[in-house]
């Protein structure tokens, strides 16, 4: 598209959405809200600007339009979400500037994948998944994508590259899944259902419903299965035709240096200390008496000590230089989805919209799931997955609240559906980059995608089902 459409869209799709709900009858506050949204999407999806950028007409516009105040805006920018990936951020740059991260990653293919052609597949795919529930689904393909390339010179058949490439991106994103830092969509829903707890009009809904707070644990808790039952069946759908024989050696990472094992060290106490903050028996939070810390303040805490620890080389595990290389783009995106959802709650326009849907929404509640994780799947293969996120988290929690349920299930669901972008290199980063190496075909990408995009809806759907029916 012509760069001049690509700016001009954006404004005039806002300008054509305002005027239609002004004829609609909705107030001035519900037509901004949808007008600024449709803008900021529009922006997003063709990228005329960086996304960054664009994430900042939310934090301008609301408060001029007087949608939102800035001291509530504020709240959206300092969300204890953003804190928490910042922290995790932080705490990445470390690992990769020690190289540890490569060391793991090593480790478990040799453990994991021994030689086969079908085995080292499943190793890459089970050491990225594991990296990217802590690190970022691009940095993990990022520092596995050399390692990978190394195993596809030694395979003389030509056979082993497009499986070990697709199965490094796709296990990046399934990964993603696991922790609330795993990728950015988790801490956008995470942030929009703490709020829709914190509203006190909700009170009566989050005391009949049993709803709660959702800590680490409780994430990973519903979170994991879905990431162990979807990594293996996606290993065999990108494996099945590969030859049983063949062998594959991996080079030795070498002696281990003082600075990986320290990162390591403190990383570990980090993922200790976030699974155990609330659990077992209220975990250690209850135990110190420290009601009010939360998983964003292990991080801080964390980043902190990274920066006060020596590196065994003359310098620290973290630098400054080294912590301002995290993605802030992704940080203000997530803060312009809450900045949003916090625009459609106050501006009425969330009420217009379940009032559109409702019908559908009394469906049996498996078919709206279904329905929820096969939208949202189509939308993230052609629009980024935060994005996506923080667009559908204030429509499901509106459409929830009127119908009086806890809108828990409906935004799981499309928050992992959303990390389920497998068909198009411009779904996500790590399918990209996979792609960039050129030793596979566009129409080979979108075939093995959509064969794992119609694995992962009935995943997602049964176990989120299972979860509202019995958990």
């Amino acid at each position: 598209m012509n760069p001049a459409l690509k700016f001009a869209s954006g404004p005039l799709a806002a300008a054509t959405a305002f005027c239609l709900c002004r004829l609609a009858g909705l107030e001035d506050a519900a037509a901004f809200t949808a007008a600024i949204t449709v803008w900021t999407a529009l922006w997003w999806l063709l990228e005329p600007v960086a996304l960054g950028f664009t994430s900042l007409l939310p934090l301008v516009l609301f408060p001029l339009t007087g949608v939102l105040t800035h001291e509530r805006l504020a709240g959206a920018v300092g969300n204890k979400m953003i804190l928490l990936l910042l922290g995790s951020f932080m705490m990445s740059t470390a690992i990769e500037k020690t190289g540890a991260h490569r060391r793991l990653a090593l480790g478990m293919i040799t453990a994991i994948g021994g030689h086969s052609y079908r085995r080292v597949v499943l190793g890459f795919m089970i050491a990225a998944a594991l990296l990217s529930a802590w690190i970022s689904n691009t940095a993990t393909t990022l520092m596995l994508l050399p390692v990978a390339l190394a195993v596809i010179q030694q395979d003389k058949s030509g056979a082993l590259g497009v499986p070990l490439l697709l199965g490094l991106a796709y296990a990046a994103s399934i990964g993603g899944f696991a922790t609330p830092i795993g990728t950015p969509p988790n801490p956008i829903f995470l942030g929009a259902y703490s709020e829709f707890l914190k509203d006190p009009s909700n009170a009566g809904l989050v005391a009949a419903s049993g709803a709660h707070s959702i800590t680490f644990a409780g994430w990973m808790l519903h979170a994991v299965p879905i990431t162990a039952a979807l990594l293996p069946l996606a290993c065999w759908s990108l494996t099945r035709k590969l030859p049983r024989e063949g062998r594959i050696d991996l080079d030795h990472p070498g002696p281990w240096r003082p600075a990986e094992r320290r990162v390591l060290a403190v990383f570990g106490l980090v993922i200790t200390a976030w699974i155990t903050l609330a659990f077992p028996y209220g975990g250690w939070s209850r135990w110190l008496g420290l009601p009010g810390v939360w998983d964003s303040d292990v991080a801080l805490a964390a980043v902190i000590l990274l920066a006060l620890v020596p590196d065994g080389e003359g310098g620290r595990l973290l630098d400054w230089r080294s912590a301002v290389r995290i993605p802030w783009d992704l940080l203000l995106l997530i803060a312009a989805g809450i900045a949003i959802s916090y625009a459609f709650e106050s501006s009425g326009l969330s009420t217009h919209l379940v009032g559109a849907l409702r019908r559908f929404a009394e469906l049996p509640f498996p078919v709206v799931l279904l329905a929820i994780v096969t939208l949202t799947c189509a939308i993230t293969e052609v629009m980024n997955n935060t994005p996506v996120a923080a667009l559908m988290m204030p429509i499901l929690t509106a459409l929830s609240v009127d119908l009086g349920r806890d809108p828990y299930h409906f935004m799981l669901a499309a928050t992992l559906a959303a990390s389920c972008a497998f068909m198009l290199p411009i779904a996500t980063a790590p399918n990209a980059v996979v792609f960039s190496t050129g030793h596979i075909t566009l129409s080979r990408m979108a075939m093995e995608g959509l064969r794992i995009n119609l694995i992962a809806i009935p995943v997602i759907t049964l176990f989120v089902w299972l979860y509202e029916k019995f958990l």
